[in-house]
């Protein structure tokens, strides 16, 4: 008997009654989608006392069980987040319906006229830890997109996110949408995520956001087509011509503003002959910040309080105030350590050099690469998306900070007058 028929009943009615929900919501109205978006956007700022007070019980839990401190920061919401939150949804509501647009098309001499238009994908399964945000973000912009959503977003947000989806689904209701586009199956706990995982027939694509380990179990376990986003091992490149302000500055905001999240700068290589210019002030300015520096033997005479880099460290997503840094003696030993370490996320190099910026953009494979600029900026919301669904670090379908166009697909559509082939 096959782990799909095993399923608790309660679930695959779930999963049955998303799939039906999207029947709907594929040819709602951008008007219906939009009011939806709305009411959610309303909803979680008036029901922010009964959202952070089950925050706090998440939060509680989670210092008992040891979460870690990114792990806590990621969990936490408060009345500022919520209302980013609202905001970014609202930013949906402004952006364009990509359903129905047309992608390409031509008219055959014969004058059958084909087109090729965005379409949903259905059903899209999200599986995530303790992050809140996620919930509404994936939600926006699902039903932006005409797909129904079922998500698992971990034990560690259970309460919060139980209230987030019953905001959800009394906006979609009050919009004419079915309830059931947008659900939780939290509390089916890991068994959930697993049927989830293997709901092909009821989910049309699976989107796991968190932990390395935990993308890797979904993209090897999932029957389900899986959109793979990465951890990011993130780089930045000071070369000998980088402005000591742009490298202290940028540095900095990559790795303290946020530390936890998967834009955060990861490791730092700095070109041999600006060392001795750099790194004191860039070192320093994170020492101010609190960050401990992973160094390696060149790095490591201008790093106050500096510990030892360690192999494994170059390979570390840290999510903390903890950086790695390297000397390199040219651009060459830069680019080569990004291929071999990187989780092809997000790099980034400082430079006054056109030669050298146009070959990091063009050698560097990774989903975003940058000029001049911090990592943090790979964010959808930056992007001009609103929010995001993730940041895809595979190379088929999507590629990056995914919005509204990459929760689409596309079918042909091919209007004739009678015409058959000769």
């Amino acid at each position: 008997m096959s782990q799909t028929t095993v399923a608790p009943v309660a679930l695959v009615d779930k999963l049955a009654a998303a799939k039906h929900a999207s029947i709907a919501l594929a040819t709602a109205t951008s008007l219906q989608k939009n009011a939806a978006l709305t009411a959610i956007a309303e909803g979680v700022v008036s029901s922010a006392d009964e959202i952070l007070a089950a925050n706090e019980l998440d939060l509680a839990n989670g210092r008992e069980n040891g979460l870690t401190t990114g792990l806590l920061d990621r969990l936490t919401l408060s009345t500022a987040r919520l209302q980013g939150l609202a905001d970014a949804v609202l930013e949906v509501v402004g952006l364009t319906d990509p359903i129905g647009q047309s992608v390409r098309g031509s008219t055959l001499p014969n004058g059958v006229a084909i087109s090729q238009v965005r379409v949903p994908f259905g059903v899209v399964g999200a599986i995530y830890e303790a992050r809140p945000n996620v919930t509404i973000d994936i939600a926006a912009l699902a039903i932006k997109s005409g797909n129904a959503a079922v998500l698992r977003g971990g034990s560690a947000a259970i309460e919060t996110n139980r209230v987030l989806v019953s905001v959800i689904q009394e906006a979609l209701a009050t919009a004419g949408l079915p309830a059931d586009a947008v659900q939780t199956i939290d509390e089916f706990g890991r068994a959930g995520a697993g049927e989830l995982m293997r709901a092909r027939g009821y989910v049309d694509v699976l989107i796991p956001r968190g932990s390395a380990d935990l993308i890797r179990t979904v993209v090897t376990e999932s029957t389900v087509p899986v959109i793979e986003t990465g951890a990011g091992v993130v780089h930045i490149v000071l070369d000998e011509s980088a402005r000591e302000d742009w490298a202290v500055d940028i540095v900095r905001n990559a790795k303290v503003q946020r530390p936890s999240v998967c834009n955060a700068v990861e490791t730092l290589l700095v070109h041999r002959d600006a060392a001795e210019r750099l790194l004191p002030p860039v070192l320093g300015a994170l020492a101010a910040s609190g960050v401990t520096v992973h160094a390696d033997e060149r790095a490591l005479p201008y790093a106050t309080d500096g510990v030892p880099v360690t192999e494994e460290d170059w390979a570390t997503e840290h999510m903390s105030l903890d950086i790695s840094v390297k000397v390199v003696d040219d651009l060459d030993e830069a680019i080569e350590h990004i291929r071999r370490y990187s989780t092809q996320h997000t790099e980034s190099i400082i430079t006054n050099d056109l030669a050298n910026a146009e070959r990091f953009l063009a050698q560097v494979d990774s989903a975003v690469v940058m000029v001049n600029a911090s990592t943090r900026f790979t964010d959808g919301g930056e992007f001009g998306f609103g929010a995001e669904v993730g940041i895809s670090t595979q190379k088929l379908h999507a590629r990056g900070p995914m919005g509204l166009p990459e929760l689409t697909s596309t079918k042909w559509i091919v209007r004739g007058s009678g015409q058959i082939r000769g």
